[in-house]
């Protein structure tokens, strides 16, 4: 820096006057300004700025004072950063070494930062550190409020048809029957379908806030290692301040901008910060620079933290993304879509038909009035009328749209997955991707590393260490470090040359202690003088071999014959040489006790990678433990079980698993030990790092695809009992018994109410007794046609008798009697929802006592039901009924109970029909 000597008393006087005004504003409230020779306020013109640094540093005129020690006030204590936070960020964005320099590199740096590079910052000092720059989190997106989820809902296709219907409706029910009662039918299917809107949107609102809730927990308490007054300790990422100095290892994520201060062999991944595929080493004098985002792939080292949160590169481009996992549309979500459109062409086409038929019978004169009349006469029947009744037919066919379109189908899926995806959080597992959660159900085979899942992972060994001389040591696997020794230790601390018997013996030693499930290491040195230039790797002195336990968890050989039950297939890969991993998997049982181990059970990983495309393919099944094996090897055989038809999920921690989790149908990471980039390519976390919680993942990837069956089993039930009535009674009696409100109110709000209903269901032991589901299997299975045509063949019987005997049975009027098909129709799929809650035990009311949400849900549905017939006739088009027919409708509906009893007992093949059907076309053709 220049001396002052040239500076006239002028110009010194001057320039303290511009100071004297800069500094007035501070110093009349209290507070203290400082300025640092590394970076000025832009309160000066740039012209003035070298003269009036140089005069700045002049003792005499500008007195300074410790920004750490900012001058108190009554009222609050503000500290001027001594290195503003733009040129931090500048610093590692710009990868300028020269700028770094300014600062007198990292060490200068850190003390401008008020922080150790040794002992980290002080702990007093970490709030203050917060304030003056920034907090380690970044703006999430503004997300999806409760409108926009509620205009999302009138933006369905469905939803759109119920609009233009329930028009329809209020105009052809205002041409036929006056303004003052038309509008009745038309409006209240108005008020169900905004009733359904809002409940969709309520349900999908919260669900979305549950998901983020819970991935946020998640994600916030990531602890990383940082270094604060004088010690290591573990802090929340979310916690990290500019100061900290933190400690990075191999699967860390990087949780700020930093500078590198030491370490060894430190190798990035910034691909999800830059974009670029390579590794990036790391060094202290050529590329110091961290990234928030990045990751650790190879080495350690510890790095200052200059910039965290908003001010990174990381934070602003997650600020401008959001977590969409939620939102994924699942395999199971798209067929249920396929199967509501393909209901909803049937219906369609009933439709249809129902109005052909319908204006045929009333152009033919088959169609009489309220008096017996004929109502078309040809030239004699004026145009009024004929408007009139073709506008009826119109109405009625609207009326049957309303149960043919099964709107509640696909909110199955959102009920079943809000309910299962919270009770698994409690089981230890994080579904990241929903698709994982129902596709664990269909797993028949799992892939799991050993160390830290099947075991505990708590093993110790310090090796010692000697002398005034530089000795290289190593320690590792016992039969790799043996193979580089030439000599050993003996007990009296003499070295002898290991010969062929020696060495004979060490193995022997070495294969014994595998036996019995030890890891077997071996420690080695040797003299290198005072200095050494490249490691040695021949010619080692054996100091000794040690057997290490590491036990296996509690439980897991429990869920591993769980599995097995289940017909999930386990196969064990592990680093491990083969005489340790067969040994725990036989303590496992991954491996049968006591039976001779087949040909081709156990495999070295190098074995498997040099095997033919055929030969992998032919020998991957029987392959049940893999030894010595890489990650490489690890993905080659995932990729031929998948090839052999196998949903395949596959369990990894490390940084290098990521690959082999992407590639499996569902990846599971370790939420403990597994590094962030292993969570990130996983679709499942087991929060708990223990493989016995795989368990109840498969158990409700099954429970959701099996309730999602049960409630497509009730809906189609409805839908088709539904149908042939209306078709029935539109064809042979010219008039429909249910009305579009009472036909809305059990396909909108009663479905709905099922399938919360069956949602709620828990996941039982007999799911872990059946094989898994087979990805191509139908969704519709014979069990299910068997249950649901008998239902709906029941339900058909007893309303049709109803519809053409009726008045006659009960003594009642044309209105009481469809009032009582109407409630009988309810009431069936009250009772049918008892039937559903299992498609094969017949008794329906086992665990009931363990659900009181499912009781609740079906006491409210009966609430409702009486409330429509008996103080709503108006909205619901019905009138009130007595208690002897509320008896009636009531008896024949429980009757479904019997009848689902009796069904069950009849076996059904299990080959798909369609299976049979394709046979028979395909002899034909």
């Amino acid at each position: 820096m220049k001396s002052t000597a040239g500076a006239s008393e002028k110009e010194k006087s001057y320039l303290k006057s511009v100071w004297d005004l800069v500094s007035y504003p501070f110093n009349k409230f209290g507070l203290n300004m400082m300025i640092s020779n590394v970076s000025i306020p832009q309160l000066i013109y740039n012209p003035l700025y070298e003269t009036f640094i140089l005069l700045y540093n002049t003792p005499d005129l500008f007195p300074k004072s410790p920004a750490a020690n900012p001058i108190p006030n009554h009222h609050s204590t503000v500290q001027v950063l001594s290195v503003d936070q733009g040129s931090l960020t500048n610093l590692v964005k710009s990868r300028d070494v020269k700028m770094l320099q300014t600062f007198n590199g990292v060490t200068g740096l850190a003390e401008s930062l008020h922080t150790s590079l040794e002992n980290g910052i002080n702990s007093h000092d970490v709030e203050n550190q917060r304030t003056s720059y920034c907090s380690n989190w970044y703006k999430k997106p503004t997300q999806k409020g409760f409108i926009q989820f509620v205009v999302e809902s009138f933006s369905d296709i469905i939803v759109l048809i119920l609009l233009a219907c329930a028009t329809l409706s209020l105009c052809f029910g205002m041409k036929v029957n006056g303004a003052k009662e038309g509008w009745y039918e038309g409006a209240s299917i108005f008020l169900a379908v905004f009733m359904v809107i809002i409940v969709s949107a309520v349900t999908d609102f919260r669900q979305a806030r549950e998901f983020e809730r819970c991935l946020s927990k998640v994600s916030n308490n990531i602890e990383i290692e940082a270094i604060r007054d004088g010690r290591r300790t573990k802090i929340s990422i979310s916690d990290v301040v500019v100061g900290d100095v933190i400690i990075l290892n191999i699967g860390d994520q990087v949780p700020a901008d930093g500078l590198f201060i030491n370490g060894h062999s430190l190798l990035m991944d910034e691909s999800s910060v830059t974009g670029e595929c390579d590794y990036m080493e790391i060094d202290a004098v050529t590329n110091p620079f961290l990234f928030s985002g990045s990751k650790v792939v190879d080495g350690h080292g510890k790095m200052l933290v200059i910039s965290v949160g908003m001010n990174t590169d990381w934070g602003e481009m997650m600020s401008s993304i959001t977590t969409d996992d939620y939102s994924d549309q699942t395999p199971l979500y798209s067929r249920l879509d396929e199967l509501a459109s393909s209901i909803g062409t049937i219906g369609l086409a009933v439709v249809v038909l129902v109005l052909a038929v319908m204006l045929i019978r009333y152009f033919t004169g088959h169609t009489k009035d309220e008096n017996g009349n004929r109502e078309y006469n040809g030239k004699h029947t004026n145009a009024y009328e004929i408007i009139g009744s073709v506008t009826r037919f119109f109405a009625t066919a609207l009326a049957i749209l309303f149960v043919a379109v099964p709107i509640c189908l696909p909110l199955a899926v959102p009920f079943t997955l809000a309910y299962s995806i919270k009770r698994m959080m409690a089981d230890q597992a994080m579904v990241r991707k929903l698709f994982a959660c129902e596709a664990m159900g269909s797993a028949t085979l799992i892939c799991t590393h050993k160390t830290g899942t099947l075991t505990l992972n708590k093993m110790k060994v310090d090796p010692a260490y000697e002398d005034d001389t530089i000795h290289v040591h190593w320690k590792g696997a016992a039969a790799m470090v043996l193979a580089m020794c030439s000599n050993f230790y003996q007990k009296n601390g003499l070295i002898e040359s290991i010969n062929q018997e020696e060495r004979t013996r060490f193995e022997n030693i070495i294969q014994g202690m595998a036996a019995n499930s030890l890891r077997c290491m071996a420690f080695a040195h040797y003299e290198v003088g005072t200095s050494y230039k490249s490691l040695n790797k021949e010619g080692l002195t054996l100091l000794g071999i040690v057997g290490i336990k590491d036990p296996c968890r509690p439980g897991v050989k429990e869920a591993i014959d769980t599995c097995r039950s289940a017909g999930v297939a386990i196969k064990m890969i592990t680093g491990d040489n083969v005489f340790t991993a067969k040994a725990i998997a036989t303590e496992l049982g991954i491996l049968e006790l006591g039976q001779q181990e087949n040909k081709g059970e156990v495999v070295e990983g190098e074995e498997f990678h040099n095997y033919t495309e055929g030969e992998k393919m032919d020998k991957v099944d029987n392959i049940r433990v893999m030894a010595r094996s890489s990650p490489l090897d690890k993905l080659l055989m995932v990729q031929c079980l998948k090839r052999k038809g196998h949903v395949v999920a596959v369990t990894g921690g490390g940084t290098n698993a990521s690959p082999v989790l992407k590639e499996a149908d569902i990846g599971l990471s370790m939420g403990i030990q597994g590094s962030e980039v292993a969570k990130v390519s996983s679709d499942i976390i087991i929060l708990d790092d223990n493989f016995a919680s795989v368990v109840p993942v498969i158990s409700w990837g099954r429970y959701l695809y099996n309730n999602i069956q049960t409630f497509v089993q009730f809906q189609l039930t409805a839908i088709v009992a539904a149908l042939v009535i209306i078709f029935v009674a539109a064809v042979f009696d010219g008039e429909i018994p249910l009305t579009a409100v009472q036909l809305l109110w059990v396909n909108l709000i009663m479905t709905t109410l099922g399938a919360l209903a069956l949602a709620t269901e828990q996941p039982t032991k007999e799911l872990m007794h059946k094989p898994p589901i087979n990805r191509d299997a139908p969704l519709i299975t014979n069990i299910m046609w068997r249950n649901l045509l008998a239902q709906s063949l029941y339900q058909i019987t007893v309303l049709l008798t109803f519809l053409f005997g009726g008045k006659q049975m009960f003594s009642v009027d044309e209105r009481v009697k469809n009032t009582m098909i109407f409630n009988t129709f309810v009431l069936c799929q009250v009772f049918n929802v008892f039937n559903s809650r299992n498609q094969e035990k017949s008794n329906v009311f086992e665990g009931l006592d363990k659900n009181r949400l499912f009781m609740g849900i079906v006491g409210v549905t009966i609430v409702v039901q009486v409330l429509l017939v008996e103080f709503l006739k108006n909205f619901a088009v019905a009138e009130k009924l007595n208690g002897k027919q509320w008896g009636i409708c009531f008896g024949f509906a429980s009757l479904s109970w019997p009848m689902g009893m009796f069904v069950k007992l009849i076996p059904v093949p299990e080959k798909a029909f369609s299976s049979y059907i394709e046979e028979w076309f395909n002899k034909r053709t």
